[in-house]
């Protein structure tokens, strides 16, 4: 069982990060986390992502030329 350290992670909230008592105790354990560097960051998007994107939401419907309205006007 993982345990937290708390004296750490308060030292870390209260004088690293400078936080209050009150906004300690009100951050989530992955709020604190990711203030302190720790994991959560992703990847730039790359042109890979970009065109898996396009894929899943084309600007278009099939069979719709530039400048068509869906219908709905």
């Amino acid at each position: 069982m993982n345990r937290f350290d708390w004296p750490a992670l308060m030292q870390a909230g209260l004088y690293g990060l400078k936080l209050t008592p009150e906004q300690f105790w009100r951050l989530t354990p992955a709020e604190l986390r990711l203030m302190l560097g720790q994991g959560g960051a992703l990847a730039p998007l790359n042109r890979a992502g970009l065109d898996a994107l396009l894929a899943a939401y084309p600007d278009q419907y099939l069979g719709q030329k530039d400048g068509e309205c869906d219908g709905g006007e």
